[in-house]
């Protein structure tokens, strides 16, 4: 009687939760946030992520962004120096070295900063795709690193370079080292401009922090996937700053679009295209000239590519039917300087006054 309980009943019982979990994985459904539709994940994945009922465009990984980007998803992964793990021995709940290996084990990758190089319709780009598995995508020293490996990449074989973003915002883990990467990639930016090589970001949701306000908003050309959201702060965090309520749709990549801080809002399935037909328009296929136009940046004339007219760009962009037309803002929320409130000053008389008086002991 024990020999049956003490070994032949736990061996059973072992194989059969064994088959139960191999059966059954645990993202073998995908439930939708919007709609609350289940969705087979082998579905979904073959449908780029996008869930077929609602349209709504789930989140993607560093690896799927590349598959999905460069011809027959092959592509060479470009070489990111590397940086100190840990450098200010940072530890809150947990210690920061061990948060990085479970982001690692999810992900297989170093860092939430993924680089490539290869082929897009048959032109040389470099890429990068930000991971927002890997602790939230944050802006860190060795994403910093990858960034701006992935601009001098694309400065030497002089192409064009295409960001993915997708961040939390800067690493608090690394302090001020984190913050550093924000001039640091605007430089870089800087180095492409002065080339003459495109530089298109694509913003997905979400693009928060120190991301969106450095190297995610200093592209040539910005390209938004339906319903992203966009901001620095975000709606909930400014809500309760000014205690007011915020428009629907607010900071998402369609509100963006109508109020003139993105170029365009693409669909998940025509992005790659896209892409493509900007790639080849702002390369031109000719030779870098100075431009005839008077107006400066920084003090330099602006010359990014082969000159070519913006109306030409919209209208390639818009052959598809891809594009999101922007929606008119109406003259209620347009800034009127008229109606802007000035700040209160005191008369010179009180002012003097006060300046004259003797302070008290």
């Amino acid at each position: 009687m024990n020999w049956i309980n003490n070994v032949v009943r736990p061996k059973i019982s072992g194989l059969l939760s064994t088959a139960t979990k191999r059966e059954v994985p645990d993202n073998l459904w995908v439930k939708c946030p919007e709609s609350g539709q289940m969705v087979f994940y082998k579905d979904l994945e073959a449908n780029q992520f996008v869930v077929p009922g609602s349209n709504y465009h789930m989140r993607m990984g560093s690896q799927q962004r590349l598959q999905h980007l460069f011809d027959n998803g092959e592509y060479r992964t470009v070489a990111v120096p590397s940086v100190q793990q840990d450098p200010l021995k940072f530890r809150d709940g947990r210690k920061y070295t061990d948060r990085l290996k479970d982001a690692k084990a999810e992900t297989k990758l170093e860092d939430a900063v993924l680089v490539g190089e290869g082929q897009l319709d048959g032109q040389s780009v470099v890429a990068a795709a930000q991971d927002f598995r890997f602790m939230a995508g944050s802006l860190g020293m060795a994403a910093g690193e990858a960034i701006i490996a992935g601009m001098l990449r694309a400065l030497e074989l002089k192409t064009p370079f295409i960001l993915f973003a997708a961040s939390g915002g800067a690493r608090m883990q690394e302090g001020i080292l984190s913050l550093m990467q924000m001039p640091r990639t605007t430089i870089a930016v800087q180095k492409l401009r002065d080339a003459h090589l495109p530089y298109i970001v694509v913003l997905t949701d979400p693009t928060t922090g120190g991301v969106t306000a450095s190297y995610a908003m200093l592209g040539d050309v910005h390209i938004a996937e339906p319903g992203a959201l966009i901001c620095f702060a975000g709606p909930r965090v400014i809500q309760q700053t000014i205690r007011e309520q915020l428009p629907d749709g607010f900071q998402r990549a369609e509100y963006l679009l109508s109020h003139g801080m993105v170029d365009m809002v693409v669909h998940r399935h025509q992005l790659r295209e896209t892409l493509a037909r900007v790639c080849r328009l702002l390369m031109g296929g000719a030779q870098p000239t100075a431009s005839k136009d008077t107006r400066k940046v920084n003090g330099k004339p602006y010359v990014n590519g082969s000159p070519v007219d913006s109306s030409v760009i919209e209208t390639a962009a818009r052959e598809g039917g891809s594009v999101i037309e922007p929606e008119a803002v109406p003259h209620s929320q347009r800034f009127d300087p008229a109606k802007a409130e000035k700040p209160k000053r005191d008369d010179g008389a009180s002012s003097g006054a006060q300046k004259d008086a003797p302070r008290s002991a």
